[in-house]
Parts: C-alpha cells; structure tokens; sequence
C-alpha cells in the first residue's frame, strides 16, 4: 500500500520497561465500572439524545447494575446541563450511584460544572487537560510547565470550590491524550495534581488514563498503565481508571491487559460505541471475566432487551456478529458445528456436568437471555443432520433414529438451498410432516383388517393408487410384517424393513404414537413416519410413508 512511509509511532514506552503484568493470565476481579453513553457515547451520535432518552438510558445503566455513571459535560450545552439538572431535582439518582461530571481545565467551565452540581449527593468531578507532544506543540503552544501549571491550578479550583461548597465531591484527573504524552511527563503531572488534592483512603482520588488516540499495541498500553501505577504518589488513596478507545480495534485487549497492570476502573460504553471507532466495550470485558468464572457485577442476563433499548435511544445497531450480544453470536449453522452443539448439550444432560464447556459455545446463551431452540442451532442450506435433528427434538420431542436424522438433513437442506432462505423451526417440522408423514403422492392404505392364524397373521388391505382401489391379502408374523408382505405382493417389489421404532407424542396416557420406519431398496433407504392414537395404524402410516418415498425418490 502506498505512502506507507509517512507514518512513523507516535507512543512512548516508559523510561523501564514493566512486565509484570505479563506474568498474569486472568483478570480475576471486577473492576469499578464507569459507563461513560450519556456522555463520550452521546457526543458521538449523529443526533444526540433527546432529554427523554438520556433519562431512560440513565434507568437502563442503573439496572444493569452501574455505581459510577458519567452524565455528562454539564458546561458544554444548555441540553447537558437541563439534563443532569433533571436527574439531580427528580430525585432520580440512587444514594449508592455516584455521578461523574467533565470539564475542561477552564475556570469558567469548572465554575458552570459546579453549579450544575449542587444539590447531588455523590459526585465525581472529572477535570482533564491535554499533555501530548503534537497538543502541546500544535494546538496550544505551550511548554511542559505551562500545561503542567493547566492541570494544577484545575486541581486547585476543584478543590476550592468544592470547600466553598461544603460537599465532599471525589475528584478525577486526565492527562488527555496519554498514548501521545511521555509516560514520566504524565507521570509528573498526574503527582503533581495528586499534592494538590492529597485524597485519603475515604475519599480517594481517581486518576484517569485516556488513550484518547489508540495507536499502539495492547501491551505497550500495558506497561505504560504498569509504571503508572507503580509511581504514582498516594498510590494506596487513588483509583487507576482506564478509558481505552478503539483506534486499532483493541480496547477490549487494552482494558484487559491495563487490568492485569494494575488499574482498578475502566470507563467504557455498552458495544463500544464512541468517538471514531469508539471505546472499549464494557459488556464484552464484562462478560469476558463471566465466561472464566469472575462476578463481573454487572447484569447481562437480559441482553435481548439491552440491545433493543440502546438501539431505540442511540438509533445505533448491534452488530449481529457482536460480542455476547450479537443476535447471531451463539447460533451455529454449519453442519459439523451444530453436530457436535448438539452431542455436547446431551453429554451436558447425561453427565450433569457442574461447569459449562459445550463445543463452539463459550457460554450457556441462556445466561444473557438467548433460547437454544431460536438462537443456537439455526437451519439453513449449510446445517446438517445433527442440526435439524435437535431442532425437531428440542421443539416438538421428536427423537428421530440416526440414519432418519441424515434424511431428514438433506430434505431441509434441499429447501433452503432451494429458497436461498434460513428455515424457522415451524418450518423444519413442516418439512418433516409434508416429507415423512403426508406423502401419499403414489398410493395410500385407507382400510386394513387383520385375522389371527396359527402361522401368525392374515392382513387384507385395500391399496388405493391412480384413482382406483385393490385388496390385497397377505401373512406375516406380525401385523406391520403382514401389511409389507401385502405391499410387497401388489407392487410386485421388494425390499427390506431396516428399522421401526416407536415413541409416546406425550407423557399423557391418551397421547398419540409416533413411528418410524426405514426400508432399504437397492442399497438406498426410504424413510417414514407415522402418527394415530393406534400404535398398529401409527406404523402401517409410516410404512406408506417410507414406500412413497421410494416410489417418488
């Protein structure tokens, strides 16, 4: 590709390089979750959030199960402001819920901050400058002390306002623009807001680390994050947040490795969404620690509401590929996939395993509200026998023989390659019925009797065919071997009975029979099914099934 050359990095290791992160394989706690929608996620929206939708997707986070939520930059407009004036005078912001506002370095924003504050009982308030080479250099054109001096005397106004205020508002601070900053300048600055601040174990101080641009490797982000945290002064009293963006597509990995590295926060949006390619997805993280077994303290399990609600406020899709939430990230359509699906979930049920570990499924979908029956297995021209044969059995208790399952594979196959069209599994069992059950395009047994002879028994069963009826009478040793000797007899045919099974419809007493029958004619087998409230009637149905598909093949 061309013009390659003019790029170059634009990150900074730090000073000694600190991989003991790397030392870690898990993270194996949650952190303290900050949504930051209503406000990183709202200003990246083609049309921001009306009122009404703020306040509801506020009541979505709160039912998810958020503590810290970032309402927004309450200087920034009269809508932001109206908004978090709403939450604060309508009593809708639980006592256990801290709200987190932003502001620029400014005093005159941080003043409108504050009064849009008052009244609330837990506040974060989150101050942040910009301390990259290309900021400081192309936009503000200021030395490192000047944009030293930004963060401080913000720091200070914070706190003198909050003093004057009489509240016990926390603080945060961010060196905008961390991944572009040399990490022992942002080191500096951090400390030096620090001493001003000087939090203390009940009122501790979040410090922030923005990769406002991603544009290095999740590792890199890494140590940067590790030195951090081991030079931070009042380490013990201050909270190390993270707010990955997804530049380069790796804000989940970079919030999981910033973890291993020692940050105890991470500020994220539901799906990512975000500025450019948006930020690190807190349901993927969040979900990421469920499926190893960590409480993420947060609730997921209502995942097909959560994507329609951010869908109805954000106007935004979940893509359908996802992480946990995509509508299509737990259904299998490929045959061998959903084979082994299949196996795996009965293996589940006869071992009565204690943990989850299905082929292809890293978690029991049921846990984020998906069903097995619409959301799993899904049928179309790519599935195969295992498949379908779980959709009939998951949905209509139909347990059909193995070489039945194949046939029954390649029928539904055959309609959706035909239709170009995922098949329903009304569909499926439409199919089922139309194929195996219905099928009397050749001929069909409207009437049998049977007689008991020493030999065993005499059937005599009228043949109906091309319009015109024929009785035919025939023995056997059984009644079912009986009526296929007499269709042996009439179509002068022959073949053999390779299968006949039976099943109970239903527990109930009065349930119907289901029968199966497979015969074999030149090396190929014919399938059928049979239902009636007669066990005999149900089988003699299945065999004109099975026939008629050989004679229809």
């Amino acid at each position: 590709m061309k013009n390659f050359e003019k790029y170059t990095k634009q990150y900074f290791l730090p000073p000694v390089r600190c991989m003991d992160w790397a030392q870690k394989d898990a993270v194996e706690k949650a952190p303290v979750w900050c949504s930051v929608d209503l406000r990183d996620g709202n200003q990246a929206l083609i049309e921001p959030m009306t009122l009404e939708q703020k306040v509801e997707f506020f009541k979505l986070l709160l039912k998810i199960g958020f503590k810290e939520i970032e309402v927004g930059f309450p200087a920034a407009s009269e809508t932001e402001y109206t908004f978090l004036r709403t939450l604060i005078d309508n009593g809708l912001i639980p006592d256990d819920v801290t709200i987190q506002v932003l502001t620029q370095a400014r005093e005159h924003i941080i003043r409108k901050t504050f009064d849009a504050i008052r009244g609330a009982k837990n506040v974060i308030v989150h101050v942040y400058n910009s301390t990259s080479v290309a900021q400081r250099e192309q936009v503000f054109k200021k030395d490192k002390a000047q944009i030293l001096k930004i963060a401080v005397d913000g720091a200070k106004l914070l706190k003198q306002l909050t003093e004057e205020a009489g509240a016990d508002y926390r603080f945060e601070y961010s060196p905008e623009s961390f991944t572009g900053t040399e990490p022992e300048y942002a080191l500096e600055v951090c400390n030096a807001v620090l001493d001003v601040w000087q939090p203390t174990k009940d009122r501790k101080a979040v410090i922030n680390i923005p990769a406002t641009v991603e544009n290095a490797m999740p590792h890199v982000f890494a140590q940067q994050v590790e030195y951090m945290s081991k030079n931070l002064r009042h380490r013990e009293n201050v909270v190390l947040s993270l707010h990955p963006h997804n530049d380069r597509g790796c804000a989940v990995a970079a919030s999981e490795a910033g973890l291993l590295a020692g940050a105890d926060r991470v500020e994220g949006t539901l799906f990512g969404n975000g500025e450019r390619t948006g930020n690190a997805d807190i349901v993927t993280i969040a979900m990421n620690m469920y499926s190893q077994g960590v409480d993420p303290q947060l609730d997921f399990s209502f995942m097909p509401e959560i994507c329609a609600k951010y869908t109805e406020y954000t106007q935004m899709e979940v893509s359908p590929r996802q992480p946990y939430g995509g509508a299509l990230v737990f259904a299998a359509f490929s045959g061998s996939h959903q084979d082994a699906i299949a196996k795996g979930m009965q293996w589940r049920k006869e071992h009565k395993l204690p943990y989850w570990n299905v082929p292809y499924l890293p978690i029991d979908p049921q846990d984020v509200g998906r069903e097995y029956q619409t959301d799993v297995i899904r049928i179309n021209s790519q599935s195969g026998k295992g498949g379908v044969g779980y959709i009939l059995q998951e949905n209509y208790g139909l347990n059909l023989p193995g070489k039945f399952k194949e046939a029954m594979g390649y029928a539904a196959k055959g309609v959706s390659d035909r239709t170009h069209k995922e098949l329903k599994p009304a569909q499926v069992y439409r199919i089922f019925e139309e194929k195996f059950i219905e099928n009397r395009a050749a001929f069909d047994i409207p009437e049998c009797h049977f007689k008991q002879i020493p030999e065993g028994i005499t059937a005599t069963v009228t043949v109906r065919g091309n319009g015109a009826d024929s009785v035919v009478v025939a023995d056997g040793n059984g009644r079912l071997d009986a009526v296929t000797n007499a269709l042996k007899k009439h179509f002068g045919v022959d073949f053999t009975l390779t299968t006949y099974e039976q099943h109970a419809m239903s527990e109930k007493s009065d349930s119907k029979a289901l029968s199966f029958v497979g015969l074999e004619k030149d090396g190929k087998s014919y399938w059928g099914a049979g239902v009636d409230e007669d066990i005999i009637q149900s089988s003699i149905n299945a065999l004109v099934s099975a026939l008629n598909n050989y004679f229809t093949k």
